[in-house]
């Protein structure tokens, strides 16, 4: 059967010009469609008019191998716009402003002949120690979704496909490759994967990337409930899926699920087994001929975007793109705590400590590092604007790339201090810290950079700590500085976005995206996070965030979407305007102060009385205003059906209960200045189930949730697909095939002497954690599968062997 004869709904994202392409071509050359060429391109069938097109990193700026650097081009890429990471820009809450940075990207990735920019990623941040969590915009999908959708919406708008990442649930680095998600499913909906519908909705993305993980049981580029059911039946959407690189499981089951393009090129070595499993009825020629005409009905649409388009002047649009990036930094700037401190007068003696102002830490670690077209500084930006009205002492105070302090960097920022009138320093995480492939193994700061807070607040009462880092720390210190502003990850404009800000310049934009908790161990998601190497348990449900915080009376060091300001508002009498679930909420917003500056209302729904248990609050709309000084506008924010539904897990429906329901209009999740009561009438009857005694499952209650025994973690041995070459250490034969497979691997994509160290960690992980099934792929065609069958079978007897020899 070809494409050209499937029905409407199994052809959904095929164009009739691709299905006649398709329905020309032979199975061979179809079954090659469906794969990569090389690490980055697609393959081509010129013969038919369809031409490669380039897939490349990254969310927050376009990171292009040039051909030079290593083999996943994480060492060396194009010069490139690198804008704030998605974490700060979460923080913007602000919609416009993340669709001209969309716009800027796809603007980059155009002049660069990219046609679809791997971005951007909006997985939940379901633990603050996610090694990652910098390329993530939230720990609310309405937040995620939307900011998503607006990114979407300005990277298409320039001709070049956005790719949502990474779906869905890989909320963790750690065995990220073969690990597997126990999420319930009323969870999986609410939690984790509204951010992503939102975003399909709202942005209609051309492309969708696939997780590493398996969900209860099942690998997320297999799940045919996961990309048929839910993404295209339910939510509609008609682009292109494709696998994260090197996450194929079993390319024919992909396929018959909906997974269409495999990255990067694994050089046939799957072909021979779809061809096996059409041949055998395991597959049908009708799902093929779908996967294969959606990756046509793609590079077709890349071609013509790029017939249609003239190019930007590098030179002209990079100028405006770090002015840009500069604007958005600031935007993301987030004042956490101020006692009048801030901001600074732009005169006098100020003391800079901190080698991040020297050394900027701008970006995380891994797939997303960008090879940035410049680097503003802060200490290069206080000085200039400073000028001849004041002076900047600096002391370097630690080593950037490390963190660690001497007695003598403490002792030098000490002296710096000394007689200033006032304090900026600035510390943080370095690079090292937070990265791709890894997560963090505590929340706290360096020990150095504590020391320094510590020393240096002991004996100056004019210290504004300023923080770089991607994802909240430990602030035990919180109280003693008089004022801490986070920059988050504010890219290559950052020095001179946190110097605007610093004086007053720029308004501190950023409300908190995610909470600050006071310790990690407050958190249910702690006791289930990164400590088991096949299984992860979603025990907390749907309580993550500020959901965990606001409903169990935990408070948080700083709660979701705080950020104080230095202007002053004055929040009106809410009206609520509209019927049944479609309302509108607005609320005027008075700016009280002598200077323009912007706040963010947020509105939450409680439900007093529900069937199923409910966090104490949700987050349903929000709205940023801008005021000039004395001015008042009208924060309008929407409210649907799903902003007061949940999800009945029996019915597999979103329903909506009958009865009151409290908007609560806050300027954080603690902060809230008023509220409303708005009577809902309604149908649904929703199916009871049982609320866990506390915020972590026990394990009956978990079986509950999952509906079904919770199942053993698979073990590390016998060996099979999923497991790593790092398992293969566990016997003296994978010893020694490890061994070997390091080695080529590291031949492939070499850690040499000058790739940064955060690079070289990254790369060494992604060997360490590469599942053997990929390993075909990487070969480019000398290893078969059939040989890793073999190979498999080999370690598992000889290692049974020596197990029953030494038994004896």
């Amino acid at each position: 059967m070809t494409a050209a004869s499937t029905s409407p709904a199994q052809s959904r994202g095929v164009t009739a010009q691709a299905a006649s392409i398709i329905a020309a071509l032979p199975r061979a050359e179809k079954i090659r469609l469906v794969s990569g060429a090389d690490f980055w391109n697609t393959e081509a069938a010129e013969g038919q008019g369809v031409s490669a097109f380039m897939l490349t990193d990254g969310p927050h700026g376009l990171r292009k191998q040039n051909g030079s650097g290593d083999h996943a081009g994480l060492h060396d890429s194009v010069p490139a716009t690198c804008f704030p990471t998605a974490s700060a820009l979460g923080s913007t809450w602000d919609v416009p402003l993340l669709e001209e940075v969309g716009a800027a990207l796809g603007r980059e990735s155009r002049t660069e002949e990219v046609g679809v920019l791997l971005g951007p990623g909006l997985n939940i941040k379901r633990h603050p120690a996610g090694g990652r969590n910098f390329e993530y915009l939230s720990e609310d999908p309405l937040l995620s979704g939307r900011m998503a959708a607006a990114l979407v919406r300005g990277i298409q708008s320039e001709g070049v496909g956005a790719c949502l990442k990474h779906f869905a649930a890989n909320n963790q680095e750690s065995d990220r490759m073969r690990i597997d998600t126990l999420v319930d499913e009323r969870a999986l909906r609410e939690i984790y994967l509204t951010g992503f519908e939102i975003a399909v909705r709202e942005a209609e993305p051309w492309t969708v990337m696939c997780a590493y993980n398996l969900i209860n049981g099942e690998h997320a580029g297999e799940s045919h409930k996961l990309l048929t059911e839910v993404l295209r039946d339910e939510w509609g959407f008609d682009g292109l899926v494709m696998t994260d690189w090197f996450a194929t499981f079993d390319r024919p089951a992909g396929i018959r699920a909906g997974l269409d393009l495999e990255m990067p090129s694994s050089s046939g070595a799957w072909d021979g087994r779809i061809e096996a499993a059409i041949e055998a009825g395991e597959l049908s020629e009708a799902d093929l001929d779908v996967a294969c005409g959606r990756v046509v009905t793609l590079a077709l649409k890349v071609a013509a975007e790029r017939a249609s388009r003239l190019p930007a002047d590098p030179v002209a649009m990079h100028d405006d793109h770090h002015d840009l990036a500069r604007r958005v930094a600031a935007a993301a700037a987030t004042l956490l705590t101020n006692d009048g401190t801030l901001p600074l007068a732009p005169r006098g003696r100020i003391a800079l400590i901190g080698a991040f102002a020297e050394t900027p830490r701008h970006q995380g670690g891994g797939s997303s590092l960008v090879n940035s077209t410049r680097m503003d500084t802060a200490l290069a930006a206080m000085r200039t604007r400073l000028g001849d009205d004041g002076e900047v002492v600096y002391a370097p105070g630690y080593d950037a790339a490390t963190g660690e302090a001497s007695d003598a960097q403490i002792a030098e920022a000490l002296a710096a201090a000394e007689g200033a009138e006032a304090v900026v320093l600035m510390v943080g995480l370095p690079t090292s810290f937070e990265s791709e492939g890894y997560d963090r193994d505590h929340l706290d700061l360096p020990s150095s950079h504590e020391r320094l807070i510590q020393a240096v607040t002991a004996r100056h009462d004019r210290v504004v700590v300023a923080l770089s880092h991607g994802a909240p720390v430990h602030m035990p210190w919180a109280d003693a500085p008089e004022a801490i502003v986070t920059g988050h990850l504010g890219g290559q404009a950052a020095g001179s976005a946190i110097v605007d800000v610093l004086f007053g310049d720029a308004e501190p934009g950023g409300r908190l995206a995610e909470s600050y908790p006071v310790q990690a161990k407050d958190l249910p998601s702690d006791h289930h996070f990164a400590s088991a190497p096949t299984q992860v348990q979603y025990r907390e449900g749907i309580y993550v965030g500020y959901r965990f915080h606001d409903t169990f009376g935990v408070p948080a060091r700083f709660p979701f979407g705080h950020g104080l300001s230095y202007t002053t508002f004055e929040i009106g009498d809410t009206k609520l305007t509209g019927r049944g679930t479609s309302r509108t909420v607005t609320v005027p917003v008075t700016n009280t102060s002598g200077r323009a500056g912007s706040t963010v209302v947020q509105v939450y729904v409680h439900d007093p009385v529900s069937t199923l248990h409910r966090p104490a609050q949700e987050l349903k709309g929000f709205a940023k205003v801008w005021l000039e000084p004395g001015e008042t506008a009208q924060a309008a924010i929407a409210l649907d059906a799903r902003s007061f539904a949940v999800y009945d897990v029996d019915a597999s429906a979103w329903k909506v209960e009958a009865g009151e329901y409290e908007l609560r209009i806050g300027l954080s999740s603690t902060r809230i200045v008023a509220t409303k009561t708005v009577r809902i009438s309604s149908d649904d009857v929703i199916a009871p189930a049982a609320a866990p005694a506390s915020a972590i499952a026990a394990d009956k209650e978990f079986a509950g949730m999952l509906g079904r025994p919770i199942p053993a973690p698979r073990p590390l041995f016998p060996f099979h697909y999923d497991s790593t070459i790092g398992d293969l250490t566990s016997t003296w034969l994978g010893r020694r095939f490890g061994g070997v497979l390091r080695a080529a691997m590291a031949k492939a994509m070499p850690t040499d002497g000058d790739m940064p160290d955060e690079v070289r960690e990254t790369m060494t992980s992604f060997v360490v954690n590469m599942p053997l099934r990929a390993l075909p792929a990487m070969s480019e065609d000398r290893l078969t599968f059939a040989s890793l069958d073999r190979l498999i079978r080999l370690l598992n007897s000889t290692a049974l062997s020596s197990r029953r020899a030494a038994r004896k």
